[in-house]
């Protein structure tokens, strides 16, 4: 078989299977689990995955809504990453304007029933053709979860399940169709926890320590040391605990932060310095300080000539074909969102405003727009990559206006728009598996 027909053949099973896969997205849209909650999730791809004839291993990593699915032996192994979690407060219809379809619930605002099912069909579609043709190979899709807030895929990396990886493969839903070869920064989640003493606030309040002074006086010293960290360096808080009422002073308080870095060793130190700041402000209220690591992520690490390889592909699928009906609802969408929405996304992903101005759905596709480029937000792809040969792709699954954990993607991935993209992208991870 030339490699012309190989690709055809995986192309035509992916497109005669999609109806079973876009049922699989929409029943994960319509049962949105935030972080670490993915019961159904997980286990309605599980069972569909051990319907295709691949062994079931629950619980890598120690993380009870994780689980590895396999087909094959010998070399090469081909690892597909997946994602399940929601977001928070983001509940959504399928409507191109604002509406919850539950108030206060979650919603995939990232599009994560999209990308967990998408990564499935290729690993489908590379398991089907492998067993065709009778080829040696061994094909994994690791359901991950908690990719939103959790660091699931960290926990998976440190298990080794990823060891033994020849290549990974994992998309994103996106507004535009790339395949990435920037880095992405790490990140630390961590919760600082001070401990004073209680006192009546009016009348002895020189009996009291206050935890909560700990806490603004952290708070004040990390804002004061953004000026001396490099430029990829992002500190994020909020304080979760700050006592019960205005007139006892509080002996309990604590603050979560998000630190992002690049490279591992700013983020030591990073670490460090945060760390020193906290327990001066322990010095100056006479409380004492306790800190949790919640999680923790690598900086992404893209290989170009994985990219490279994918943007081929892409070129030989040719754009998505969507349709009129398609392109005014994501122009609707659009119009919802400020004027200068695409300008922001241009600037943070360093795409081409023209390319966000053609149209209202980005159906071609592109070459690497982000070589050089550092992101500074964070995923847990991160710890996949440091594993194995991965370039995180993208894939046009909502309109070009639409920021990520929105309402419009919300939207947009619950809709024949949505199913496009995944499949597009599913198309190009499973012709890129073959190799050149």
């Amino acid at each position: 078989m030339d490699k012309d027909k190989e690709k055809q053949s995986l192309c035509n099973w992916i497109e005669r299977n999609a109806p079973r896969f876009t049922q699989l997205s929409d029943e994960i849209w319509a049962n949105p689990e935030l972080s670490y909650q993915e019961s159904f999730s997980s286990k309605l791809q599980a069972d569909f995955l051990a319907q295709e004839g691949f062994h079931i291993t629950w619980g890598i990593g120690g993380l009870k809504t994780a689980f590895c699915a396999e087909w094959g032996s010998g070399k090469p192994i081909l690892g597909f990453a997946g994602e399940y979690d929601a977001l928070a407060n983001l509940s959504q219809k399928a409507l191109p304007y604002p509406e919850p379809l539950q108030e206060g619930a979650a919603g995939h605002g990232c599009g994560h029933n999209l990308l967990g099912v998408g990564a499935m069909a290729a690993a489908c579609a590379l398991k089907a053709w492998l067993e065709e043709n009778h080829y040696s190979g061994c094909i994994r899709y690791y359901g991950c979860p908690a990719e939103e807030t959790g660091s699931g895929k960290s926990f998976i990396a440190r298990a080794g399940a990823f060891d033994d990886l020849d290549a990974a493969f994992n998309f994103h839903p996106f507004s535009v169709n790339f395949a990435c070869k920037g880095s992405i920064v790490g990140y630390m989640d961590l919760t600082f926890r001070f401990h004073g003493t209680s006192a009546h606030a009016g009348a002895t309040p020189h009996l009291g320590r206050s935890a909560l002074d700990a806490v603004e006086l952290m708070n004040v010293g990390v804002n004061y040391l953004r000026e001396h960290v490099s430029p990829d360096v992002r500190i994020h808080y909020v304080i979760t605990k700050g006592g019960d009422a205005p007139n006892i002073v509080p002996a309990e308080a604590e603050v979560w932060y998000f630190l992002r870095a690049h490279l591992p060793e700013t983020m030591q130190n990073l670490y460090q310095r945060v760390e020193k700041i906290a327990q001066g402000a322990a010095l100056m209220t006479e409380t004492r300080m306790s800190v949790t690591l919640n999680g923790v992520m690598a900086n992404l690490l893209n290989n170009k000539t994985l990219a490279d390889i994918q943007y081929a592909n892409m070129q030989l699928i040719g754009s998505i074909p969507f349709t009129p009906e398609e392109y005014a609802f994501a122009e609707r969408i659009n119009r919802a969102y400020p004027s200068d929405a695409a300008q922001g996304i241009a600037d943070s992903f360093h795409i081409p405003l023209s390319v966000l101005e053609k149209s209202s759905l980005a159906a071609d596709n592109y070459p690497s727009f982000d070589e050089g480029v550092v992101y500074t937000f964070s995923t847990d792809v991160g710890d996949l990559s440091w594993k194995a040969p991965l370039s995180l792709l993208m894939t046009a699954c909502f309109p070009t206006h639409v920021a990520w954990h929105t309402w419009g993607v919300v939207a947009a991935v619950g809709t024949s728009i949505g199913h496009k993209g995944m499949l597009h992208a599913a198309k190009i991870m499973a012709l890129s598996g073959l190799m050149p």
